[in-house]
């Protein structure tokens, strides 16, 4: 059997960046899956903070150069890379002049939610796909971890479904208690759309809220983790309407590594 290949998606990880607990997360499990033989890829975005002299990063230049498409508007995608100290392990970073070159993640200096953050995680998620295409590497299984990767499941369903990088990929969707509060207004759905998807598919957008994109998260992936212990009533429901396709599984559980080997592995069959 060919070696498993794992692509994490996530906003955050350490020791470039950590805002919550999946900095710590997505920078153990991919470790313990290459530990027992797989393949593993890891992507975020590039905020401005992440000190790129300090954690060496360089742009790859054969993958950098595509245009992502946000509602009317292209914008050039940069893709860099840089290796996780003490680690087997590279990360790319997505990066894109207009939504990530800013000293701040989501929220300015202020304390106020950036406008553009519904923009800048649609760029993300067309982003990771186009530079997974790009790398020539076909991945079994899409873990997509917080809000941000939330539209990467439907995607992988619609607009990648066909191309041979994607037909056979599986989705893992993690959810965690980093809610906000701000609203988009209604042109999200028209930004987030993509080839072959249509306005139906994208209705849980239309609230404009961190539930809406957990609800698209949840709809369209493959498995859904509840990742953290305590979620608000409203987020506990939208969970526990997805019995059949829900697990349970936080950091703090016992063998959470082994579960994760076992989840991967039955979902590829």
């Amino acid at each position: 059997m060919s070696k498993l290949r794992i692509l994490y998606v996530a906003s955050e990880i350490n020791p470039f960046l950590q805002t919550s607990e999946v900095a710590n997360f997505v920078r153990k499990l991919p470790q313990e899956m290459q530990e027992r033989g797989m393949e593993i890829r890891i992507l975020v975005p590039r905020f401005g903070l992440i000190n790129e002299r300090k954690n060496r990063l360089h742009e790859v230049v054969r993958l950098s150069g595509i245009n992502i498409t946000v509602g009317d508007e292209e914008k050039p995608l940069i893709i860099k890379v840089a290796s996780i100290p003490n680690a087997k392990l590279q990360v790319y970073f997505i990066d894109n002049e207009d939504y990530f070159q800013r000293k701040h993640v989501f929220f300015d200096k202020e304390n106020r939610f950036y406008e553009d953050n519904d923009e800048r995680a649609i760029f993300f998620c067309k982003g990771v796909l186009e530079t997974v295409k790009k790398l020539g590497w076909s991945p079994d299984i899409v873990h997509c971890n917080d809000w941000m990767t939330a539209l990467i499941p439907l995607y992988l369903k619609t607009t990648y479904k066909n191309d041979p990088m994607f037909k056979d990929s599986k989705s893992v969707f993690s959810v965690y208690n980093n809610s906000f509060s701000y609203r988009f207004p209604e042109d999200l759905v028209e930004k987030a759309k993509a080839m072959d998807v249509d306005e139906a598919m994208l209705s849980h957008l239309r609230s404009g809220d961190f539930e809406g994109f957990i609800r698209m998260g949840c709809a369209y992936a493959d498995v859904v983790v509840k990742a953290d212990e305590d979620f608000s009533e409203s987020l506990t429901g939208i969970l526990n309407d997805l019995s059949e396709k829900k697990i349970e599984l936080t950091e703090e559980d016992e063998n959470v590594a082994e579960r994760y080997y076992t989840l991967y592995t039955g979902l590829v069959g």
